[in-house]
């Protein structure tokens, strides 16, 4: 779940596989993108595996709307940019991850084999439009910069029809940081092919990594780069953490101690995304803040292990998805984790 507005991409979104990633034009027999086919997950969450807690029925005890009523004043108080301290990227030191696919980190786990179904809703010309977000953990690891990376799918949904299908990278250093190494995604519209964006450390030059979660998030920190692409990809993305200690109930169950972490972009400064982290679980909620036109909010539906058959379909698509970008000009296949990974 990128910050990005997808709304305002698609009027100039263009085709940059070749251009970014390869000093040649692909082969001419190379067929248009076409979207992988997204398996739809099981309607029923898998409770047996301790995964999320029951539907809730009761309305939330906080966090209903897009941002916590409570916050609203606080938020405004508390979100300028270029506080003292902040950084403007995060240096990666590859000699520091000795496990880098074994994401533990309490507040934002990645085990193989995940899947997680937030439903919401977005905003496009006033009118409220159905939003689906399926992000599944995978077994594939990529290696970027010197690190072995674990690839995350992600497929997003509009009014039911896939509108973005996106691959992330994502890496846990020694001392529990985890790490945002590159992404590559598509857009579609009415299953039309728009275009596709790839960076990663290192391409296009100047690219670096950025941290998506800290080892032990913590009030009153200075905002951290989330990962850094120049133009014509413009990736600017940064966090803060917003609060701690907080209570909502999402379909899933209701959480406590839940820590929600601000995010922004310095191109686009009056706009906010708030993301609420469960110990143990991860995302569980999303809403936003200020000018952010799509008015994005979406919860934790279902949280679950993949059946080995269900993982695989997922691999295929995910490496599908790879072959578009043209990535094995400049980097090695994604390839399936092994058992000492």
């Amino acid at each position: 779940m990128r910050r990005a507005h997808i709304g305002s991409l698609l009027a100039s979104l263009v085709l940059m596989f070749s251009i970014s990633a390869c000093s040649q034009s692909p082969p001419a027999s190379q067929p248009q993108a076409q979207p992988p086919a997204v398996a739809e997950p099981a309607k029923k969450v898998d409770e047996a595996a301790g995964l999320a807690g029951p539907a809730a029925a009761e309305p939330a005890a906080t966090a209903t709307a897009a941002e916590p009523a409570e916050a609203a004043e606080e938020h405004k108080a508390t979100t300028t940019e270029g506080a003292p301290g902040e950084k403007d990227f995060e240096e990666i030191d590859p000699n520091n991850f000795d496990r880098p696919t074994t994401i533990d980190n309490k507040w934002f786990p990645l085990i193989p084999g995940t899947q997680y179904v937030y439903e919401g809703s977005t905003e496009q010309d006033g009118e409220s439009i159905p939003h689906r977000v399926i992000f599944t953990v995978t077994d594939l690891t990529k290696e970027i910069n010197g690190i072995r990376t674990l690839v995350v799918y992600d497929s997003d949904f509009s009014d039911g029809v896939a509108q973005e299908l996106e691959l992330t990278y994502f890496a846990q250093d020694n001392d529990g940081n985890v790490w945002h190494l590159g992404q590559y995604y598509e857009l579609y519209d009415a299953g039309e092919f728009l275009g596709g964006r790839l960076w990663y450390v290192g391409l296009p030059a100047g690219a670096k990594a950025g941290i998506m979660m800290q080892a032990n998030p913590q009030l009153g920190t200075p905002s951290y780069s989330e990962g850094y692409s120049p133009p014509p990809f413009s990736w600017t993305d940064r966090a803060r953490v917003f609060q701690m200690g907080q209570r909502t109930t999402v379909i899933t169950g209701s959480y406590e101690d839940v820590l929600v972490v601000e995010e922004f972009s310095r191109e686009e400064p009056g706009a906010k995304q708030l993301k609420y982290y469960a110990q143990g679980v991860g995302v569980i909620r999303v809403g936003w803040a200020g000018t952010d036109d799509t008015k994005e909010r979406l919860e934790l539906a279902e949280h679950r292990v993949l059946s080995p058959e269900e993982l695989a379909e997922v691999r295929q698509q995910a490496l599908t998805l790879e072959e578009h970008a043209y990535m094995y000009c400049t980097t090695s296949p994604a390839e399936q984790m092994s058992p000492n990974q």
